[in-house]
Parts: C-alpha cells; structure tokens; sequence
C-alpha cells in the first residue's frame, strides 16, 4: 500500500484521489497512520460484506434462540455479536 503525508495528500489530492482508484492509500500524519482512502467501488465492497456478516451472525443467533440457546442480558448480547462470537 502506498503511503502519503498528509501534508503531501492535502498539496496532491488529484493524484491521491488518482491513485485510491486502483489501491488504498495510507495517510500518514506525524509519522503515525490516521487514513485509508480507497476508492467508491472498494468501500461498497467493504461495506457489503460487513452487512453480509451482521446478517449471518443475526441469523446464527435466532438459530441459537430456536435451539434454547440464548443470552439473559441483552448488552452482552450485542458485544458477542459485533465480537463475531456466533460464528463458531
């Protein structure tokens, strides 16, 4: 992945936007990573498959809750699930 100061990202944005076409790019501010930018295409991408997941793990836990498998408390449910915990 490449990687940009974000000074260099800020004075070079048509070249950043560009290059986030093709690959992410990593934005680096005082030596430290703070950004990915990626292209449309790839944020859908990412942000299907997240949905993707949300529903399998709902639908493992109503399985779980047919099955007699379920939480008491509900805040501990929602950790386990955005955790991943139901896909085991």
């Amino acid at each position: 992945m490449e990687i940009l100061t974000a000074n260099k990202a800020k004075t070079h944005f048509g070249e950043l936007l560009m290059k986030a076409q093709s690959a992410p790019v990593q934005i680096d501010k005082n030596g430290k990573p703070v950004a990915v930018v990626i292209s449309y295409e790839n944020y859908e991408a990412v942000e299907m498959l997240k949905l993707q997941m949300l529903k399998d793990r709902f639908k493992q836990a109503n399985e779980d809750i047919e099955n007699g498998h379920f939480e008491d408390d509900g805040e501990e449910f929602m950790e386990r699930l955005i955790a991943g915990e139901f896909d085991e």
